[in-house]
């Protein structure tokens, strides 16, 4: 029987293309919320960029968040988890980010700022994501709290060269622009298991939706993993089930088909 449901945010619960959430996918989780069943944010986002979840928020629809892909787990005001990245290789990013030019957003436990931005990230958080600007500021500067988790721009081919180079930190890509990178160990898996241990939830009463290379740790640890039907080949290659894309009430259809709800 399930007893939690975990979504990531962006393309799973919210659509990029009119920027909110379905009708459906609102009364869907209304639907699952009064029999009883817990509903969890997974998102490589940090809170203070949590800015579309306002329709489920104000119905009371959501029980906890895993936010910055596991890095930061908290239940009302209680914080349950948080474990920043190791200060050497926070040092080791920012060095590599400043002699390549390569635009990197560090994120504190309730701040963030960014440094060398260039037209895509105003493009991809300010425009396309909608969120506020970040400070602008120095690397020494950024980098200067602890830091949970850093968003670099660069390609994949070059994440491959740079992640030998951070051991010690995991890095989950959700775009082709840019990768989220955490301490190792920081992902939504972690981030669910953090969540099911604070409810005494079963991790076989776990359901798990995810469209984003960052959702694949979590799709394939759930009890079920749900890709959506806009998600990558790879992230459809480790769910137990494919549903519709998030525009066209894929959350609801999977919730059905599981007879999580009527």
């Amino acid at each position: 029987m399930t007893k939690a449901l975990f979504f990531d945010i962006d393309g799973t619960l919210v659509s990029f293309q009119t920027h909110t959430i379905p009708p459906s996918t609102i009364q869907a989780l209304e639907a699952a919320h009064r029999k009883g069943i817990q509903i969890f944010i997974s998102t490589g986002r940090p809170k203070l960029i949590i800015n579309n979840l306002g329709e489920l928020q104000s119905r009371g629809l959501i029980d906890g968040y895993i936010t910055m892909n596991g890095s930061y787990c908290f239940v009302g005001k209680e914080v349950i988890y948080k474990n920043p990245i190791a200060r050497k290789e926070v040092e080791t990013l920012a060095r590599i980010c400043q002699e390549h030019n390569y635009p990197c957003i560090f994120v504190g436990e309730h701040d963030a700022s960014v440094c060398q931005p260039d037209h895509m990230l105003r493009y991809i958080f300010y425009e396309h994501l909608g969120v506020e600007e970040f400070p602008v500021t120095g690397f020494e500067e950024a980098i200067q709290p602890d830091i949970y988790q850093m968003t670099a721009f660069f390609s994949p081919e070059e994440e491959a060269r740079i992640a030998p180079l951070l051991p010690d930190c995991e890095f989950g890509r959700w775009h082709p622009t840019f990768v989220d990178i955490t301490a190792r160990g920081n992902t939504k898996q972690q981030g669910i298991d953090q969540i099911i241990r604070h409810f005494g939830i079963r991790l076989e009463e776990t359901m798990a939706f995810g469209d984003g290379g960052n959702d694949i740790s979590m799709l394939r640890h759930a009890g079920i993993g749900i890709a959506m039907g806009n998600a990558k080949d790879d992230v459809k290659a480790v769910a137990d089930y494919v549903t519709d894309n998030v525009d066209e009430d894929g959350i609801m259809k999977a919730l059905r088909h599981f007879n999580v709800i009527g």
